[in-house]
């Protein structure tokens, strides 16, 4: 059966290897589609989804989610406000008292309570993408904890689960009458983690990259079933600030598979959005709640893109800077000279500031 569908996989991969537009934007400003007459707009109506990157309780912010989870992300409620939909990257085992029952070997392994699903939820945050390079530093047990935590916080968990089906599953969630679904994985996975990380028909894991059948399926199915389809990566290279060989390879298989947005983090630092043909692609989010010193680390802040449908109408920067491990919202010049260097990232991404070209259209 696991020969099946692996076969089955690789033939959805072959399947949208047939070329695709390459350009993108991002920013302050609206920017409308050029073939409107010809969007599948699902129902009509906008949807607004706010996307952060990376969040971990670590240092400081252990401090403060022992102290009060409801506050503990205080001011990120800032920075979602205005969304229909949130989803970040946390970057963290979930264990049920915050110690690691079986630590990876690596360098950097990081476990918290279940408190911070509180704390998430209590910011405003709708959904969490947990495939990353940190989301099994405690091993399968510590993912079982992991899961057995959420299902009682009723937080949905994206990219990790109990099996590869579950670990693929999409989170969706119907808005306005919009279906929208996001699909998440990792890029990112060391070799030596690589059997007790992924997730397999008979074991939990952590849906990944390399994994790229399983990863394409998933876009497809969704895009079957969705007017709006997302995948959250965790991609790129540490402190690199613009997209290394691999992800733009990447993106064209997604684009062939019919993603309208692609976001991701992993680096650490920011990198530059726009348009790859149809598809809005956001490289780097950066950090969000973490421990970052000194700048690029510490530049912040929270995507919030409006879509209808697969049309995207509006992509805005909220910028920040992380102080003490929280985001802290710019205001006047600081905020709009965020605003600018966030655009200039786009330099390096071969992505456009327009879309361009028609939507993927998906055979049989």
């Amino acid at each position: 059966m696991s020969h099946l569908r692996t076969a089955c996989a690789l033939l959805a991969v072959a399947a949208v290897l047939g070329g695709c537009a390459g350009s993108s934007d991002g920013g302050d400003a609206t920017t409308p589609s050029t073939q409107a007459a010809a969007d599948p707009l699902g129902n009509g109506r906008p949807v607004t989804i706010a996307f952060g990157g990376d969040v971990h309780f670590e240092e400081g912010l252990k401090a403060r989610l022992a102290a009060d989870p409801k506050t503990a992300l205080d001011p990120l409620p800032r920075l979602l406000k205005g969304a229909d939909l949130s989803v970040v990257n946390l970057e963290t085992a979930v264990t049920a008292d915050g110690s690691c029952p079986s630590r990876q070997e690596k360098q950097f392994s990081f476990a918290t309570t279940p408190s911070a699903f509180t704390a998430l939820r209590a910011a405003g945050v709708d959904a969490v993408s947990m495939a990353n390079n940190h989301g099994l530093d405690c091993g399968r047990a510590g993912l079982e904890q992991t899961l057995a935590a959420d299902k009682d916080a009723g937080l949905p968990l994206i990219g990790v689960g109990a099996d590869r089906d579950a670990a693929f599953r999409p989170f969706t969630r119907t808005i306005d009458g919009q279906r929208i679904a996001i699909v998440a994985a990792s890029q990112v996975l060391d070799d030596n983690l690589r059997g007790e990380w992924m997730a397999t028909d008979s074991e939990g894991g952590m849906a990944t990259a390399r994994d790229l059948g399983g990863l394409v399926t998933a876009v497809r199915t969704a895009r079957a079933k969705a007017d709006t389809v997302v995948v959250f990566l965790h991609w790129g290279t540490e402190l690199q600030q613009c997209p290394n060989t691999q992800q733009p390879q990447l993106l064209r298989l997604l684009q062939q598979a019919g993603a309208d947005l692609v976001v991701g983090s992993h680096a650490h630092v920011l990198l530059g959005a726009g348009y790859s043909g149809r598809t809005y692609v956001a490289y780097g989010l950066g950090n969000l709640a973490f421990y970052a010193k000194g700048a690029p680390r510490t530049d912040s802040g929270v995507l919030q893109v409006t879509v209808t449908g697969r049309r995207v109408d509006k992509a805005v920067w909220r910028p920040a800077t992380i102080q003490n491990g929280l985001p802290i919202p710019l205001e006047g010049g600081a905020r709009r000279s965020a605003i600018d260097a966030w655009h200039a990232l786009r330099d390096c991404t071969g992505l456009a500031a327009k879309p361009s070209g028609a939507y993927q259209q998906l055979a049989g």
